[in-house]
């Protein structure tokens, strides 16, 4: 393929023409979105109400379904669009509707959290007080995305999408909570990131409008263009460049957090000392460590403070503080060691006795099981006895231990001969794995003269 008929071909993937209305049906629909009067200025205080509810409330459900409902983007993209077209009649028509739907949202907001007996800071009203370089970015982006979608026949959920993601309405509903708690920096910050969404989804629709050149319906000089362009880049710089500085503070207070939460983990263990409670706060470059174990000496603080550089921590505040001492116990290690030992000694005449006990009960077994067996093979014995005892001698030599086995009869007339006798004998010896036995046989029904 040629590769001019390639790069054609791309192109026409990106051409917006054969999706567009006509110039004079987007210009209408941008002039009627412009209007806050009876119905829009409804929506707009209901909306309002909600996502101060959701605010308050902390539901992030909520705020979306807020956004959604806002049509605040009306006069924004109205005034991108006047701007583009030097439509100046337009540009004040919008303005002054936008204003007119800021107080009316200002008024709202603050009036329902004075009223609201909840004035706690939750996390979505906390993030909307501190805007970046990316809240620039996500204006303008999204706002493109919904002019592009104004000008097209094929709408689809383009706009509530870009409704959500530019989020006016929180940051709007938020500086009310500022007026209403009397706390001036989180409506300046939420103020702020209202400015940032509204300049810049302004500026992303003059530059789609430009794009698609939409035409110009007023005479106009260049002098008077160039006058307008210079305003632009003036409000642009000087929305912008307050955003790319907090943009730098978050991405510097985010590496400080990361490298600090490296750094903790590698102190938590320090000869001897426990961390027992670490706090990172990022905004003073603060780090205080709190352990635990014996007094920690004034070299070991410098050494766990030194290591911090070791992981890009520059001139961090590091406070150490001794939390549990255990220095309080050393007085009475000898006596804990003491008992330790006893305790160590009362376990092992435990387990001796418990050895002992568990031997009596296995040896009362063992003469039943030794009775099962050899009756197999002489089924005249009718009893068996088994101990392990000791043998001992008149001479000096000490005890010997020894296993005793009784096996009973009924009558001496059922005496084993001299071969079996042997024979049962070694049969002992192999079952229980001893040569020092002793068989003895006992009669139930004879003398006790008569019994071997």
């Amino acid at each position: 393929m040629n590769p001019l008929a390639f790069v054609a071909r791309i192109l026409s993937y990106f051409n917006l023409e054969p999706d567009l209305h006509d110039h004079e049906t987007i210009h209408e629909s941008i002039r009627k979105d412009i209007v806050f009067k009876g119905t829009n200025l409804w929506i707009l205080m209901f909306a309002i109400i909600v996502a101060s509810v959701g605010l308050n409330m902390n539901s992030t459900a909520v705020i979306i379904g807020a956004m959604l409902i806002s049509p605040l983007m009306g006069p924004i993209n109205g005034m991108g669009y006047s701007v583009a077209t030097y439509n100046f009649p337009l540009f004040q028509q919008a303005i002054k509707n936008f204003g007119f739907a800021v107080l009316a949202s200002l008024v709202a907001s603050t009036s329902y959290f004075f009223l609201t007996p909840i004035s706690t800071a939750h996390s979505e009203l906390l993030a909307r007080t501190s805007p970046t370089i990316y809240d620039v970015l996500i204006a303008l982006f999204g706002g493109m995305a919904g002019v592009v979608a104004i000008s097209s026949k094929q709408k689809g959920n383009v706009i509530p999408g870009v409704a959500i993601a530019t989020a006016l309405m929180p940051p709007l509903c938020t500086a009310g909570y500022g007026l209403a708690t009397f706390q001036l920096d989180f409506f300046f910050g939420a103020f702020y990131l209202f400015t940032i969404n509204t300049v810049f989804i302004a500026i992303s629709s003059i530059l789609i409008s430009q794009i698609l050149k939409f035409p110009i319906r007023t005479v106009i000089d260049e002098k008077q263009k160039k006058r307008v362009n210079s305003y632009i880049s003036l409000v642009i710089a000087l929305v912008a460049i307050p955003s790319i500085y907090f943009g730098y503070n978050l991405v510097q207070k985010e590496k400080f957090l990361a490298n600090a939460n490296r750094y903790v983990s590698n102190v938590s263990v320090f000869e001897g000392h426990y961390l027992l409670k670490n706090e990172i706060n990022p905004d003073e470059r603060e780090i205080k460590l709190t352990y635990g174990g014996v007094t920690m000496k004034e070299d070991e603080q410098e050494r766990i403070i030194e290591r911090a550089k070791d992981f890009e921590l520059e001139e961090p505040k590091i406070t150490i503080k001794q939390g549990l001492v255990f220095e309080a116990f050393d007085i009475k290690n000898a006596e804990i060691e003491r008992l330790r030992a006893e305790i160590f000694n009362l376990n092992q005449v435990t387990k001796l006795q418990q050895s002992q006990i568990d031997s009596f009960y296995l040896d009362k077994q063992f003469g039943k099981q030794i009775l099962a067996e050899i009756q197999n093979l002489y089924p005249i014995i009718k009893s068996c006895s088994y101990a392990q005892t000791f043998r001992y001698t008149d001479s000096l030599e000490a005890e010997m231990s020894t296993k005793l086995i009784v096996f009973g009869l009924d009558s001496p007339n059922q005496i084993f001969t001299k071969d079996e006798k042997t024979m049962i004998e070694k049969w002992m010896k192999v079952r229980l794995k001893s040569d020092d036995i002793m068989v003895l046989y006992s009669f139930t029904n004879a003398p006790k003269e008569d019994n071997e």
